[in-house]
């Protein structure tokens, strides 16, 4: 079976793809680059950082099962030390997409499954807008990878989130969640720069002299100096301040219930793991009471979340690689996961109680073997 549209039946039996912009453009002045967003979206970010930790940890540790024991092992493996499943989780969330190269043993097998960096890739299509190559680019170094070997198998597996404007590369929610994460970024730096002058709001030095005259230009750039040098920053914080005849300081009336930086801070990290599908709840996070429970928020994120993103994963390797492994499929063993352990338990006490099933029925319903 061939996989793109150039050798799969007759000549246009599938319709031309069109390629989009790849990102959706956002409004605000936050970064619009995918490398700018994951520093400051993920490097930057603890919000963000545990949210793609918590879906990516769970992913990698589900337990897997396969109809060969061999693909199992081989999604299974390590690369370079970390979890195929973590890795490729990370980067569907990041970028949006996900590209595994199949490496050959040189004897018509799979040595290993190699994750690409997404950003370094482009697709390169024929005229019909059918993907036949993948272009991987370090530095000025560049590296074409054709769709398919001679036998017609895939060597790139493009696993890829939905994205309604571009027919070849996948949407993140990392660009979904750049603002909120401009918004939680700048109420940090506010707080600290608040911390740094004392936790208190800057002020107005006010000349009332008697005659009405004003500050000259020299005594104007004096003041400016001695009041950086001496009362700016967390060093000088608590510092008496002695001024001279017709100076008044007055304090300026901003304060931190003012600017709502609680209220806001918490608002832009719910969004941050409301795009990346996490319960705020699981972060830490405070007011949430969307869940009764931690233990529901954790089902609810396994549910909605893990299991969805571990099937478009283990789908898409499976296809990927049915040309070694006749009917490959892989899946996760939900009956083995703890958090949902609940909920298995529930179906067994349901199906147990109906009487009007057989015991054949009732193990097929419960996905056990007759």
């Amino acid at each position: 079976m061939k996989w793109f549209g150039r050798r799969s039946g007759r000549d246009g039996s599938r319709p031309v793809l069109a390629r989009g912009q790849g990102t959706l453009s956002a409004l605000g002045e936050w970064p619009q680059s995918y490398e700018a967003q994951v520093r400051d979206g993920y490097a930057g970010n603890p919000v963000a950082q545990r949210a793609v930790k918590i879906v990516a940890e769970a992913v990698a540790s589900a337990p897997l099962a396969g109809s060969d024991a061999a693909l199992v092992e081989l999604v299974s493996a390590r690369v370079q030390g970390q979890e195929l499943g973590a890795l490729l989780t990370a980067q569907l969330l990041l970028h949006g997409n996900a590209y595994v190269q199949i490496l050959s043993d040189g004897a018509g097998g799979v040595a290993e499954l190699f994750p690409l960096r997404p950003e370094r890739i482009s697709v390169e299509t024929d005229a019909g807008g059918w993907p036949i190559a993948y272009r991987y680019r370090v530095g000025g170094s560049v590296s074409r990878i054709a769709a398919e070997d001679e036998a017609g198998r895939p060597q790139i597996v493009h696993l890829r989130g939905f994205n309604p404007l571009d027919d070849h590369y996948g949407l993140g929610c990392l660009g979904a969640a750049s603002g909120a994460v401009a918004i939680h970024n700048a109420a940090t730096r506010w707080n600290k720069a608040l911390l740094d002058n004392a936790a208190r709001p800057s002020g107005a030095l006010v000349y009332e002299p008697g005659d009405g005259s004003a500050l000259s230009s020299d005594q104007f750039e004096r003041l400016k100096g001695e009041m950086e040098a001496g009362f700016a920053g967390a060093r000088n914080a608590g510092r008496p301040m002695l001024l001279e005849g017709g100076l008044r300081w007055q304090a300026m009336s901003l304060t931190p219930a003012d600017m709502d930086f609680v209220g806001l801070k918490a608002a832009s990290a719910r969004e941050i793991a409301l795009a990346f599908g996490v319960p705020p709840m699981l972060i830490g996070l405070p007011g949430d009471n969307s869940y009764a429970n931690y233990r529901e928020a954790n089902r609810a994120v396994w549910r909605l979340t893990i299991l969805p993103l571990a099937d478009t994963i283990l789908t898409g390797l499976a296809q990927g690689l049915s040309g070694w492994f006749d009917g490959a499929k892989l899946w996760v063993e939900v009956d083995k996961v703890p958090a949902m352990a609940e909920d298995r338990e529930r179906l067994w006490r349901s199906v147990s109680a109906a009487d009007f099933l057989s015991d054949d029925e009732k193990r097929e319903l419960l996905g056990l073997e007759r």
